[in-house]
């Protein structure tokens, strides 16, 4: 069993009952988000890369809570430099945590802090947890390795952003989740800020049409699957 709560923009809590993974977690300076960093506690914290509405309140959540920061290795280790704990690992490689194993994919995009200090190469992250598997795709555009991930692992939840302008748009991320055929399809990274503006509804009514499932979820909205 696996719990997934919709925080907003990109940043999702993973809860198989015993363990708490956050992912991408920008809430403060988040016009859309309704929870505050202090309401939020996990063991784990997963960066997919550096950007402000990425990294967001990570650092913060995970030195108040004693979590693990999860991210490549130069984002990693930025986050040790701060004070986080952190394990390093990088693009391809994969590693059993206390809540399962993780596995970081690529992500066409950048990563860089708000200071402009490189932080590693973009990631997507597939999490198998509470006998689920997610792929969050991170910040990326569409490209055909993702046919691959979906062979790779039988993928039961792909979080895929569909904002346009910095990732992919609408008809990008259809043609994503017909090449990675997910149990279900969730949009994300879309109407934080004007010029990431894109229609949930209309997402979700073509990847009907191409005989795949999107569910669009509502801010602090919970699934269990």
């Amino acid at each position: 069993m696996l719990k997934l709560t919709y925080l907003s923009h990109s940043s999702f809590l993973l809860d198989d009952g015993a363990n708490i993974v956050l992912i991408d977690p920008f809430l403060t300076g988040n016009p859309t988000a309704k929870m505050k960093a202090g309401d939020i506690d996990a063991g784990f914290v997963v960066i997919t890369h550096a950007h402000g509405d990425h990294l967001g309140d990570g650092l913060d959540i995970a030195k108040r809570n004693d979590a693990l920061v999860i991210a490549v290795n130069e984002l990693a280790n930025y986050a040790a430099s701060q004070g986080a704990i952190a394990h390093n690992m990088h693009i391809g490689g994969g590693w059993d945590f206390p809540f399962g194993r993780l596995k970081f994919t690529i992500a066409h995009h950048g990563s860089a802090n708000n200071d402009g200090q490189y932080m590693g190469e973009p990631a997507g992250v597939v999490i198998t947890m509470g006998g689920k598997t997610v792929y969050h795709c991170g910040d990326t555009g569409l490209f055909m390795d993702m046919q691959l991930i979906g062979e790779l692992d039988r993928i039961d939840i792909m979080l895929v952003p569909i904002g346009d302008n910095f990732t992919m748009g609408i008809d990008d991320a259809v043609k994503a989740v017909e090449f990675v055929n997910p149990g279900v399809a969730i949009p994300i990274h879309y109407n934080t800020f004007p010029v990431i503006e894109a229609d949930p509804e209309e997402f979700a009514g073509k990847v009907a049409a191409i005989g795949k499932i999107a569910k669009v979820m509502g801010i602090g909205e919970m699934m269990e699957f």
